[in-house]
Protein backbone atom coordinates (compact mmCIF):
# COMPACT_ATOMS: atom_id res chain seq x y z
CA UNK A 1 0.00 0.00 0.00
CA UNK A 2 1.49 3.19 -1.50
CA UNK A 3 2.75 5.51 2.00
CA UNK A 4 0.27 8.66 1.76
CA UNK A 5 2.19 12.18 1.50
CA UNK A 6 1.55 15.58 2.77
CA UNK A 7 1.85 18.05 -0.03
CA UNK A 8 4.38 20.37 -0.04
CA UNK A 9 3.65 23.74 1.46
CA UNK A 10 5.79 26.75 1.94
CA UNK A 11 7.84 27.71 4.91
CA UNK A 12 5.92 31.01 5.48
CA UNK A 13 2.27 29.54 4.79
CA UNK A 14 3.16 26.66 7.06
CA UNK A 15 3.88 28.87 10.26
CA UNK A 16 1.11 30.89 9.43
CA UNK A 17 -1.26 28.11 10.05
CA UNK A 18 0.26 26.89 12.81
CA UNK A 19 0.53 30.18 15.01
CA UNK A 20 -1.62 30.59 17.86
CA UNK A 21 -4.75 32.82 17.53
CA UNK A 22 -5.15 36.28 19.11
CA UNK A 23 -7.25 36.33 22.45
CA UNK A 24 -10.64 37.52 22.14
CA UNK A 25 -11.00 41.33 23.45
CA UNK A 26 -13.65 40.78 26.40
CA UNK A 27 -15.11 43.00 29.03
CA UNK A 28 -15.94 40.11 32.09
CA UNK A 29 -12.54 40.03 33.87
CA UNK A 30 -13.29 43.34 34.44
CA UNK A 31 -17.40 43.44 35.48
CA UNK A 32 -15.88 40.25 38.16
CA UNK A 33 -13.67 42.50 39.63
CA UNK A 34 -16.16 45.75 40.02
CA UNK A 35 -18.18 43.14 41.65
CA UNK A 36 -16.07 41.54 43.87
CA UNK A 37 -15.32 45.13 44.90
CA UNK A 38 -18.95 45.91 45.61
CA UNK A 39 -19.13 43.34 47.62
CA UNK A 40 -16.65 43.34 49.64
CA UNK A 41 -17.60 46.88 50.10
CA UNK A 42 -20.93 45.50 51.22
CA UNK A 43 -20.13 43.37 53.84
CA UNK A 44 -17.47 46.03 55.63
CA UNK A 45 -20.03 48.18 55.65
CA UNK A 46 -22.29 46.01 57.44
CA UNK A 47 -19.87 45.13 59.68
CA UNK A 48 -19.20 48.42 60.44
CA UNK A 49 -22.86 49.20 60.92
CA UNK A 50 -23.70 46.17 62.91
CA UNK A 51 -20.21 47.05 65.01
CA UNK A 52 -21.57 50.87 65.72
CA UNK A 53 -25.25 49.26 66.51
CA UNK A 54 -23.78 46.90 68.88
CA UNK A 55 -21.42 49.27 70.87
CA UNK A 56 -23.16 52.76 70.70
CA UNK A 57 -26.96 52.60 70.63
CA UNK A 58 -26.82 50.17 74.35
CA UNK A 59 -24.86 53.45 75.63
CA UNK A 60 -27.47 55.95 74.78
CA UNK A 61 -30.77 54.41 73.69
CA UNK A 62 -33.75 55.85 74.76
CA UNK A 63 -35.33 52.74 74.27
CA UNK A 64 -35.17 48.97 76.01
CA UNK A 65 -37.01 45.93 75.54
CA UNK A 66 -35.13 43.87 78.22
CA UNK A 67 -38.15 44.94 80.72
CA UNK A 68 -40.17 42.66 82.40
CA UNK A 69 -43.75 43.40 84.08
CA UNK A 70 -43.41 42.40 87.71
CA UNK A 71 -45.32 42.71 90.94
CA UNK A 72 -44.99 42.97 94.59
CA UNK A 73 -45.76 39.42 96.30
CA UNK A 74 -46.89 38.51 99.73
CA UNK A 75 -46.39 35.22 100.91
CA UNK A 76 -49.80 33.40 102.60
CA UNK A 77 -48.10 30.75 105.33
CA UNK A 78 -49.69 28.51 107.56
CA UNK A 79 -49.91 29.58 110.95
CA UNK A 80 -50.05 26.47 112.38
CA UNK A 81 -48.98 22.76 111.98
CA UNK A 82 -51.72 20.65 110.76
CA UNK A 83 -53.48 19.13 107.72
CA UNK A 84 -55.54 21.41 105.31
CA UNK A 85 -58.87 20.75 105.26
CA UNK A 86 -60.00 22.78 102.43
CA UNK A 87 -58.29 25.58 100.01
CA UNK A 88 -60.19 27.09 97.99
CA UNK A 89 -58.23 29.28 95.20
CA UNK A 90 -56.76 28.80 92.19
CA UNK A 91 -53.94 30.44 90.01
CA UNK A 92 -54.48 33.72 88.74
CA UNK A 93 -58.01 33.96 90.76
CA UNK A 94 -58.77 37.72 92.22
CA UNK A 95 -59.40 37.78 95.94
CA UNK A 96 -60.05 40.56 97.76
CA UNK A 97 -59.26 41.40 101.59
CA UNK A 98 -60.11 39.29 104.35
CA UNK A 99 -60.97 36.89 101.90
CA UNK A 100 -60.79 33.09 103.86
CA UNK A 101 -58.87 31.00 101.24
CA UNK A 102 -58.08 27.82 103.06
CA UNK A 103 -58.74 26.01 106.63
CA UNK A 104 -56.64 23.93 108.46
CA UNK A 105 -57.02 21.39 111.52
CA UNK A 106 -54.44 19.91 114.18
CA UNK A 107 -55.47 16.82 116.00
CA UNK A 108 -52.10 16.06 117.56
CA UNK A 109 -51.97 19.12 119.30
CA UNK A 110 -49.30 18.94 122.50
CA UNK A 111 -51.09 20.10 125.93
CA UNK A 112 -48.08 20.12 128.31
CA UNK A 113 -48.20 23.03 129.20
CA UNK A 114 -51.71 23.02 129.86
CA UNK A 115 -51.47 20.48 132.01
CA UNK A 116 -48.39 21.97 134.39
CA UNK A 117 -50.10 25.22 134.51
CA UNK A 118 -53.30 23.69 135.96
CA UNK A 119 -51.16 21.42 138.18
CA UNK A 120 -49.26 24.58 139.55
CA UNK A 121 -52.70 27.14 139.66
CA UNK A 122 -54.31 24.06 141.53
CA UNK A 123 -51.48 24.17 144.03
CA UNK A 124 -51.48 27.68 144.30
CA UNK A 125 -55.66 27.78 145.04
CA UNK A 126 -54.91 24.78 148.03
CA UNK A 127 -51.89 27.11 149.25
CA UNK A 128 -54.12 29.97 149.55
CA UNK A 129 -57.42 28.53 151.34
CA UNK A 130 -54.85 26.90 153.82
CA UNK A 131 -53.47 30.45 154.06
CA UNK A 132 -57.66 31.75 154.09
CA UNK A 133 -58.03 29.03 157.04
CA UNK A 134 -55.58 29.33 159.40
CA UNK A 135 -56.15 33.35 159.23
CA UNK A 136 -59.21 33.09 159.90
CA UNK A 137 -58.25 30.73 162.34
CA UNK A 138 -55.96 33.01 164.37
CA UNK A 139 -58.37 36.30 163.61
CA UNK A 140 -60.69 33.98 166.13
CA UNK A 141 -58.09 33.40 168.27
CA UNK A 142 -57.03 36.78 168.43
CA UNK A 143 -60.92 37.55 169.21
CA UNK A 144 -60.65 34.89 172.49
CA UNK A 145 -57.34 36.84 173.66
CA UNK A 146 -58.79 40.45 173.33
CA UNK A 147 -61.88 39.13 175.60
CA UNK A 148 -59.53 37.39 177.93
CA UNK A 149 -57.14 40.22 177.93
CA UNK A 150 -60.26 43.15 178.61
CA UNK A 151 -61.41 41.02 181.19
CA UNK A 152 -58.00 40.36 182.92
CA UNK A 153 -57.39 44.01 182.69
CA UNK A 154 -60.77 45.24 184.11
CA UNK A 155 -60.60 42.90 186.97
CA UNK A 156 -56.46 44.16 187.79
CA UNK A 157 -57.45 47.85 187.48
CA UNK A 158 -60.10 46.96 190.06
CA UNK A 159 -57.67 45.42 192.16
CA UNK A 160 -54.78 47.78 191.88
CA UNK A 161 -57.73 50.76 192.83
CA UNK A 162 -58.46 48.93 195.54
CA UNK A 163 -54.65 48.38 196.19
CA UNK A 164 -53.92 52.16 195.81
CA UNK A 165 -56.95 53.19 198.09
CA UNK A 166 -55.14 50.81 200.96
CA UNK A 167 -51.85 52.05 200.38
CA UNK A 168 -52.93 55.66 200.67
CA UNK A 169 -54.82 54.95 203.70
CA UNK A 170 -51.74 53.26 205.22
CA UNK A 171 -49.65 55.87 203.92
CA UNK A 172 -51.51 58.10 205.82
CA UNK A 173 -51.33 56.29 208.75
CA UNK A 174 -47.67 56.16 208.62
CA UNK A 175 -48.16 59.91 208.31
CA UNK A 176 -49.86 60.28 211.39
CA UNK A 177 -47.86 58.00 213.54
CA UNK A 178 -44.45 59.99 212.52
CA UNK A 179 -46.47 62.84 213.91
CA UNK A 180 -47.04 61.33 216.56
CA UNK A 181 -43.67 60.28 217.32
CA UNK A 182 -41.98 63.37 216.53
CA UNK A 183 -44.83 65.46 219.08
CA UNK A 184 -43.00 62.42 221.52
CA UNK A 185 -39.54 63.08 220.29
CA UNK A 186 -39.96 67.25 220.75
CA UNK A 187 -41.59 66.32 224.56
CA UNK A 188 -38.95 64.53 225.68
CA UNK A 189 -36.05 66.61 223.62
CA UNK A 190 -37.94 69.65 225.98
CA UNK A 191 -37.62 67.87 229.09
CA UNK A 192 -33.90 67.13 228.54
CA UNK A 193 -34.11 70.17 227.60
CA UNK A 194 -35.15 71.93 231.44
CA UNK A 195 -33.41 68.87 232.79
CA UNK A 196 -36.22 66.93 233.90
CA UNK A 197 -35.40 63.93 231.97
CA UNK A 198 -32.30 62.27 231.13
CA UNK A 199 -30.58 62.79 227.83
CA UNK A 200 -30.68 58.83 227.33
CA UNK A 201 -34.63 58.87 227.34
CA UNK A 202 -34.71 60.96 224.25
CA UNK A 203 -33.11 58.27 222.39
CA UNK A 204 -35.84 55.79 222.15
CA UNK A 205 -38.37 58.67 221.08
CA UNK A 206 -35.52 59.28 218.56
CA UNK A 207 -35.71 55.93 216.87
CA UNK A 208 -39.56 55.96 217.04
CA UNK A 209 -39.60 58.60 215.31
CA UNK A 210 -37.22 57.74 212.35
CA UNK A 211 -38.76 54.22 212.38
CA UNK A 212 -42.12 55.93 210.99
CA UNK A 213 -40.10 58.36 208.82
CA UNK A 214 -38.81 55.19 207.15
CA UNK A 215 -42.28 53.08 207.11
CA UNK A 216 -43.77 56.22 205.52
CA UNK A 217 -41.13 56.48 202.32
CA UNK A 218 -41.72 52.54 202.49
CA UNK A 219 -45.69 53.16 202.26
CA UNK A 220 -45.33 56.26 199.20
CA UNK A 221 -43.02 54.23 197.58
CA UNK A 222 -45.49 51.20 197.84
CA UNK A 223 -48.16 53.70 196.31
CA UNK A 224 -46.05 55.32 193.56
CA UNK A 225 -45.65 51.80 192.29
CA UNK A 226 -48.96 50.69 192.33
CA UNK A 227 -49.92 53.92 190.98
CA UNK A 228 -47.42 53.27 188.13
CA UNK A 229 -48.72 49.82 187.61
CA UNK A 230 -52.58 51.23 187.23
CA UNK A 231 -51.41 53.95 184.77
CA UNK A 232 -49.14 51.07 182.39
CA UNK A 233 -51.91 48.86 182.95
CA UNK A 234 -54.06 51.41 181.56
CA UNK A 235 -51.60 52.16 178.73
CA UNK A 236 -51.50 48.25 177.93
CA UNK A 237 -48.34 47.95 179.21
CA UNK A 238 -47.65 44.99 181.86
CA UNK A 239 -45.17 45.98 184.72
CA UNK A 240 -44.66 43.90 187.93
CA UNK A 241 -44.69 40.25 188.80
CA UNK A 242 -48.72 40.45 189.14
CA UNK A 243 -49.25 41.89 185.93
CA UNK A 244 -47.31 38.68 184.25
CA UNK A 245 -50.41 36.62 183.11
CA UNK A 246 -51.14 39.53 181.36
CA UNK A 247 -48.16 40.03 180.12
CA UNK A 248 -48.00 37.03 178.62
CA UNK A 249 -51.27 36.52 177.04
CA UNK A 250 -50.72 40.08 174.94
CA UNK A 251 -47.35 38.70 174.19
CA UNK A 252 -49.36 35.81 172.61
CA UNK A 253 -51.61 38.00 170.99
CA UNK A 254 -48.72 39.78 169.43
CA UNK A 255 -47.12 36.95 168.02
CA UNK A 256 -50.61 35.88 166.66
CA UNK A 257 -51.59 39.36 165.38
CA UNK A 258 -47.76 38.78 163.52
CA UNK A 259 -48.57 35.57 162.02
CA UNK A 260 -52.31 37.03 161.00
CA UNK A 261 -50.53 39.51 159.40
CA UNK A 262 -48.08 37.52 157.34
CA UNK A 263 -51.04 35.67 156.70
CA UNK A 264 -52.43 38.44 154.87
CA UNK A 265 -49.31 39.59 153.14
CA UNK A 266 -48.71 35.98 151.63
CA UNK A 267 -53.05 35.34 150.84
CA UNK A 268 -52.09 38.47 149.04
CA UNK A 269 -49.18 37.12 146.88
CA UNK A 270 -51.24 33.83 146.29
CA UNK A 271 -54.05 35.69 144.90
CA UNK A 272 -51.86 37.51 142.39
CA UNK A 273 -49.90 34.62 141.68
CA UNK A 274 -53.20 32.93 140.77
CA UNK A 275 -54.37 35.48 139.11
CA UNK A 276 -51.03 35.47 137.27
CA UNK A 277 -51.58 31.91 136.49
CA UNK A 278 -55.59 31.60 135.63
CA UNK A 279 -54.72 34.50 133.04
CA UNK A 280 -52.03 31.96 131.64
CA UNK A 281 -54.48 29.42 131.90
CA UNK A 282 -56.88 31.09 129.65
CA UNK A 283 -53.98 32.24 127.46
CA UNK A 284 -52.77 28.87 126.85
CA UNK A 285 -56.51 27.39 126.42
CA UNK A 286 -56.58 30.03 123.71
CA UNK A 287 -53.28 28.90 121.89
CA UNK A 288 -54.49 25.53 121.92
CA UNK A 289 -57.88 26.78 120.69
CA UNK A 290 -55.74 28.46 117.67
CA UNK A 291 -53.84 25.24 117.02
CA UNK A 292 -56.30 22.79 117.06
CA UNK A 293 -57.69 25.03 113.75
CA UNK A 294 -57.19 28.12 111.96
CA UNK A 295 -58.22 29.67 108.75
CA UNK A 296 -56.39 31.61 106.42
CA UNK A 297 -57.00 34.98 105.15
CA UNK A 298 -55.94 37.21 102.61
CA UNK A 299 -53.83 40.63 104.59
CA UNK A 300 -54.68 42.65 100.89
CA UNK A 301 -56.64 42.18 97.62
CA UNK A 302 -54.93 41.01 94.87
CA UNK A 303 -54.53 38.06 92.63
CA UNK A 304 -53.38 34.42 93.39
CA UNK A 305 -50.26 34.01 91.58
CA UNK A 306 -49.56 30.27 92.62
CA UNK A 307 -50.97 27.82 94.93
CA UNK A 308 -48.36 25.58 96.75
CA UNK A 309 -50.37 23.05 98.94
CA UNK A 310 -53.82 21.28 98.63
CA UNK A 311 -56.40 19.75 100.37
CA UNK A 312 -55.43 16.72 102.51
CA UNK A 313 -51.73 17.73 102.29
CA UNK A 314 -49.95 17.99 106.29
CA UNK A 315 -48.17 21.48 106.47
CA UNK A 316 -45.92 22.76 109.04
CA UNK A 317 -46.12 26.36 110.52
CA UNK A 318 -44.90 28.85 108.37
CA UNK A 319 -45.39 26.69 105.21
CA UNK A 320 -46.37 28.83 102.42
CA UNK A 321 -49.88 27.84 100.48
CA UNK A 322 -49.91 30.31 98.19
CA UNK A 323 -48.26 33.54 96.35
CA UNK A 324 -50.77 36.76 96.25
CA UNK A 325 -49.44 39.41 94.03
CA UNK A 326 -50.82 43.01 94.58
CA UNK A 327 -52.10 43.57 91.21
CA UNK A 328 -52.21 47.55 92.35
CA UNK A 329 -48.62 47.89 92.38
CA UNK A 330 -47.99 46.35 89.40
CA UNK A 331 -44.32 47.48 88.14
CA UNK A 332 -42.09 47.44 84.86
CA UNK A 333 -38.57 46.28 85.15
CA UNK A 334 -36.69 47.50 82.84
CA UNK A 335 -32.68 47.74 82.30
CA UNK A 336 -31.09 51.44 80.68
CA UNK A 337 -27.72 52.17 80.60
CA UNK A 338 -26.51 53.96 83.50
CA UNK A 339 -25.94 57.45 80.50
CA UNK A 340 -29.33 57.37 80.93
CA UNK A 341 -29.95 58.09 84.36
CA UNK A 342 -30.27 61.76 84.36
CA UNK A 343 -32.61 61.39 81.12
CA UNK A 344 -34.69 58.42 83.17
CA UNK A 345 -34.83 60.81 86.37
CA UNK A 346 -38.15 59.61 89.06
CA UNK A 347 -41.09 61.07 87.61
CA UNK A 348 -40.31 60.75 83.81
CA UNK A 349 -43.10 59.59 81.68
CA UNK A 350 -42.04 57.03 79.22
CA UNK A 351 -44.07 54.67 76.90
CA UNK A 352 -44.65 50.72 77.14
CA UNK A 353 -45.57 48.52 74.45
CA UNK A 354 -45.81 45.08 74.11
CA UNK A 355 -48.11 41.88 74.55
CA UNK A 356 -51.87 43.12 74.25
CA UNK A 357 -52.60 44.09 78.17
CA UNK A 358 -49.87 46.98 77.54
CA UNK A 359 -49.78 47.95 74.34
CA UNK A 360 -49.61 51.39 74.13
CA UNK A 361 -49.88 52.53 77.49
CA UNK A 362 -47.57 55.39 79.40
CA UNK A 363 -46.40 54.87 82.62
CA UNK A 364 -43.82 57.06 85.64
CA UNK A 365 -40.60 56.44 86.60
CA UNK A 366 -40.96 55.29 89.94
CA UNK A 367 -37.28 54.60 90.97
CA UNK A 368 -34.17 54.00 90.01
CA UNK A 369 -31.84 51.06 91.44
CA UNK A 370 -27.85 50.40 90.71
CA UNK A 371 -28.59 46.63 91.19
CA UNK A 372 -30.99 44.09 93.28
CA UNK A 373 -30.16 41.11 95.44
CA UNK A 374 -31.81 37.98 96.37
CA UNK A 375 -33.73 40.26 99.47
CA UNK A 376 -35.28 42.30 96.36
CA UNK A 377 -36.50 39.48 94.63
CA UNK A 378 -37.92 37.92 97.18
CA UNK A 379 -40.34 40.86 97.22
CA UNK A 380 -41.59 40.04 93.33
CA UNK A 381 -43.09 37.45 91.67
CA UNK A 382 -40.29 37.15 89.43
CA UNK A 383 -36.46 37.58 89.43
CA UNK A 384 -35.01 40.78 88.22
CA UNK A 385 -33.29 40.35 84.87
CA UNK A 386 -29.73 40.09 85.00
CA UNK A 387 -27.41 43.49 84.39
CA UNK A 388 -24.41 43.96 82.55
CA UNK A 389 -22.18 46.13 83.18
CA UNK A 390 -22.73 49.87 83.96
CA UNK A 391 -26.70 49.09 83.70
CA UNK A 392 -29.10 49.60 86.27
CA UNK A 393 -32.79 49.51 86.76
CA UNK A 394 -35.54 51.45 86.26
CA UNK A 395 -38.56 50.74 87.63
CA UNK A 396 -42.20 52.28 85.82
CA UNK A 397 -45.30 52.06 87.45
CA UNK A 398 -48.02 51.78 84.55
CA UNK A 399 -51.30 54.81 84.55
CA UNK A 400 -54.16 52.94 86.18
CA UNK A 401 -56.31 54.97 84.40
CA UNK A 402 -55.29 53.57 80.60
CA UNK A 403 -54.98 49.88 81.86
CA UNK A 404 -57.97 48.38 80.68
CA UNK A 405 -59.18 44.73 81.46
CA UNK A 406 -57.34 42.39 79.64
CA UNK A 407 -57.61 39.92 81.82
CA UNK A 408 -60.00 37.71 79.44
CA UNK A 409 -57.15 37.82 76.59
CA UNK A 410 -54.38 36.59 78.96
CA UNK A 411 -52.66 33.03 78.88
CA UNK A 412 -53.97 30.67 81.19
CA UNK A 413 -50.83 29.78 82.80
CA UNK A 414 -50.81 31.31 86.23
CA UNK A 415 -47.70 33.38 85.58
CA UNK A 416 -48.82 35.59 83.30
CA UNK A 417 -52.89 35.34 84.45
CA UNK A 418 -52.25 37.21 87.37
CA UNK A 419 -51.67 40.91 85.82
CA UNK A 420 -49.55 39.65 83.46
CA UNK A 421 -46.54 39.18 85.58
CA UNK A 422 -43.23 37.79 83.84
CA UNK A 423 -44.11 39.63 80.28
CA UNK A 424 -41.37 41.28 78.40
CA UNK A 425 -42.31 44.51 77.01
CA UNK A 426 -40.27 47.60 75.85
CA UNK A 427 -39.94 50.55 77.56
CA UNK A 428 -39.54 54.10 75.61
CA UNK A 429 -38.66 57.63 76.68
CA UNK A 430 -41.45 59.83 75.78
CA UNK A 431 -39.41 62.10 72.81
CA UNK A 432 -36.70 59.98 73.31
CA UNK A 433 -35.13 59.58 69.34
CA UNK A 434 -31.93 56.81 69.98
CA UNK A 435 -33.94 53.26 69.52
CA UNK A 436 -32.90 50.21 70.31
CA UNK A 437 -30.96 48.26 67.78
CA UNK A 438 -32.61 44.94 68.91
CA UNK A 439 -36.08 46.45 68.56
CA UNK A 440 -35.39 47.40 65.21
CA UNK A 441 -33.89 44.46 63.86
CA UNK A 442 -37.04 42.84 64.84
CA UNK A 443 -39.02 45.52 63.39
CA UNK A 444 -37.09 45.10 60.00
CA UNK A 445 -37.13 41.26 60.34
CA UNK A 446 -41.45 41.12 60.86
CA UNK A 447 -41.61 44.24 57.61
CA UNK A 448 -39.29 41.47 55.68
CA UNK A 449 -41.25 38.59 56.82
CA UNK A 450 -44.45 40.06 56.03
CA UNK A 451 -43.14 41.23 52.20
CA UNK A 452 -41.82 37.74 51.44
CA UNK A 453 -44.50 36.11 52.72
CA UNK A 454 -46.63 38.26 50.54
CA UNK A 455 -45.47 36.65 46.62
CA UNK A 456 -44.92 32.68 47.95
CA UNK A 457 -48.96 33.45 49.33
CA UNK A 458 -49.75 34.41 45.49
CA UNK A 459 -47.81 31.80 44.00
CA UNK A 460 -49.64 29.07 45.95
CA UNK A 461 -52.95 30.58 45.14
CA UNK A 462 -52.04 30.78 41.75
CA UNK A 463 -50.73 26.94 41.83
Amino acid sequence: MARRRDPIVPGWLRSAETAPAPAPTSKQPRAFRGVLRTASSLVAAVLAILMLSAVVPPLVADQSDRAVVNAPVTLLTAPISGDVDAISIRPGEAVTRGQTIARLSNARVDRTTLITLESKAAETKGRLQAAGRKRDSNAQYLAVLDRSLQEQTRQSIAMFTQQIAELKARSAATASSGQEKKANLERQTSMVARNVASPEMMKPAQQQYATALHQGDAETAKLNQKVTQLDGLMKGVYVGDDLAGLATLAQKRRDIDFDAQRLAIEQGELEQSLRDQQNLLVAERERLVSLASADVETPTAGDILNVGAGAGRHVSAGDSLATLVNCERTVVVAIFSYRQAQALAVGSRVEITGGERYSGRYGTVQEILPKAGDKLDDLYAVPFPQTERRELYVLVSPDRESAGDGRATQPSTAAVAACSVGQWVTVSRVNGWVPSMSVVWRSVRTHLGGLLSVPFTSARAAS
